[in-house]
C-alpha cells in the first residue's frame, strides 16, 4: 500500500473513530457515573507513584502530503513524537505544564491521574520521555478523587510555583494542590468558583486553566497593580459554555477583579486549552468535530489586557489545523522559552483509551 493510501486509510479510520467518541461523549453527559473500565488504570487502591515506561516514535513531518514543509501559520513545526505504552493506564492526556527549560513536565489524564517525567531532547529535537511515573490525583481525605461520583474527569491544569489547580469538568469544580507538600502525593482542596461555573454543561464544562502571576520585587510579591490588573487572577475557560449571544465562557476567579467574560466563538470551534506567554498573549486551543471534515484543531491569540469582567474578547488565528496533518484530538498547550529566545509550543493529545487514536506531543516554535 502506497504511503498516500495509507494515509487516507488512516484518517479514514481516525475520522470513525471522533465519530464513536462524540457519540460515547454525548452518552456519558446522559449520567454515566463511572468511568470506563480501562480509566482505572490507576488503581484506586493505588496511592504512591508508579513508574511508567514510555515509547516514543518519532513524527519527522507534521505535513504528510508535503514533507518539506514546515511551516504552519504563525508556527514553525520542530518535532512530534507518539507515544506508546504497556501501562493499561497511560492515555487520556487532556493538560500539561512545563518547567522553564521545556524539559520537566506535569500532565494530567482526564481519568483523575498524574503524570510526571522528563522530555529528552537529541539536536533540539523531542527524542523520547525519561523517568515517566503516574499516580492518582488524590482529594483532601487523601484518596484518588475517582472514589467520587463523576470526580474522574479533570480536564484542565494550571501551575503557580508550588500550587497546582486542576479543573473537573463534570462535577465543574477546582482543586488546588500544593506540590509542597508532596509533589503529585499531595491533597487537593476544592475552591470557590462563581456561580456561574457550577451551572456550565457537565461535559462541555471547565477546559482550560490560566493563571497570572504575581510580579516578584525584592523578595516581597506584589501585584503588577499599574501594569497587570488581573495579576494572582485564575482564568478559567469553559469548552462550551454558552452565554445568552453564543459565545464562550469564561471566569476570574480571586484577584482585584473577579468575575465573567466572553469569548468570542467562531466556525463551531471549542476550547480546549490555553497557555499564557510572556508577551501578555493568552494562546487558547480550539477543536472542532464535523462529520464532513473530521477534527480541526486552532490556536488563537488573546490580549491579557483585553479581559475584563463583561468583556468579549478575540483575536486572530495563528494556526490551524486538520486530520491532513499530524494531528489527533490535541487537549494541551504549554510553553517555554529557549536561551536562544525563541517561544516554543508543546501540544499533546487525548487518545481517548481508543485503538484509532494516538497520543501525541508536539513542539512548534512561534514565529511571529
Amino acid at each position: 500500500m502506497s504511503t498516500l493510501s495509507s494515509r487516507r486509510s488512516f484518517l479514514t479510520h481516525a475520522a470513525a473513530g471522533f465519530s464513536t467518541l462524540a457519540l460515547s461523549r454525548h452518552a456519558l453527559a446522559q449520567g454515566a457515573a463511572e468511568p470506563p473500565s480501562r480509566a482505572l488504570a490507576i488503581e484506586n487502591a493505588v496511592t504512591e507513584p508508579v513508574r511508567v515506561e514510555v515509547n516514543a516514535r518519532a513524527i519527522p513531518s507534521f505535513e504528510p502530503r508535503d514533507r518539506t514543509r514546515t511551516r504552519f501559520g504563525s508556527l514553525e513545526y520542530r518535532s512530534g513524537l507518539v507515544l506508546t505504552s504497556r501501562y493499561r493506564g497511560f492515555g487520556g492526556l487532556s493538560g500539561i505544564r512545563l518547567d522553564a527549560k521545556g524539559e520537566g513536565f506535569l500532565a494530567v489524564s482526564d481519568q483523575g491521574g498524574w503524570f510526571t517525567g522528563r522530555i529528552r531532547y537529541a539536536g533540539g529535537k523531542m527524542a523520547g520521555l525519561d523517568d515517566v511515573e503516574a499516580a492518582p490525583l488524590l482529594g483532601a481525605e487523601g484518596r484518588p478523587i475517582t472514589d467520587k461520583r463523576l470526580w474522574w474527569d479533570s480536564e484542565s491544569i494550571a501551575r503557580d510555583g508550588n500550587v497546582v489547580y486542576v479543573g473537573l469538568e463534570r462535577v465543574n469544580q477546582i482543586l488546588r494542590y500544593d506540590f509542597s507538600k508532596g509533589g503529585t502525593h499531595a491533597r487537593g482542596e476544592v475552591i470557590p468558583v462563581p456561580p456561574g461555573v457550577r451551572r456550565l454543561p457537565s461535559n462541555k464544562g471547565l477546559e482550560a486553566l490560566v493563571v497570572v502571576p504575581k510580579e516578584k520585587d525584592k523578595g516581597k510579591e506584589q501585584s503588577k497593580g499599574q501594569g497587570q490588573p488581573l495579576a494572582g487572577t485564575l482564568i478559567a475557560f469553559s469548552e462550551r459554555g454558552l452565554d445568552a449571544d453564543g459565545n464562550l465562557t469564561a471566569f476570574l476567579i480571586g484577584g482585584p477583579t473577579p468575575g465573567q467574560f466572553s469569548v468570542r466563538r467562531t466556525e463551531k470551534y471549542d476550547i480546549s486549552d490555553a497557555v499564557l506567554l510572556p508577551s501578555g498573549e493568552i494562546l487558547i486551543l480550539e477543536r472542532k468535530f464535523s462529520w464532513f471534515t473530521g477534527v480541526n484543531i486552532r490556536i488563537r491569540s488573546l490580549q491579557l489586557k483585553s479581559i475584563a469582567p463583561g468583556a468579549l474578547v478575540d483575536g486572530p488565528a495563528l494556526f490551524v489545523a486538520d486530520l491532513g496533518q499530524e494531528i489527533d484530538n490535541m487537549e494541551g498547550i504549554d510553553a517555554h522559552v529557549t536561551p536562544e529566545g525563541e517561544t516554543v509550543l508543546t501540544l499533546i493529545s487525548d487518545d481517548n483509551f481508543s485503538m484509532l487514536q494516538r497520543t501525541l506531543l508536539l513542539q512548534f516554535t512561534l514565529a511571529e
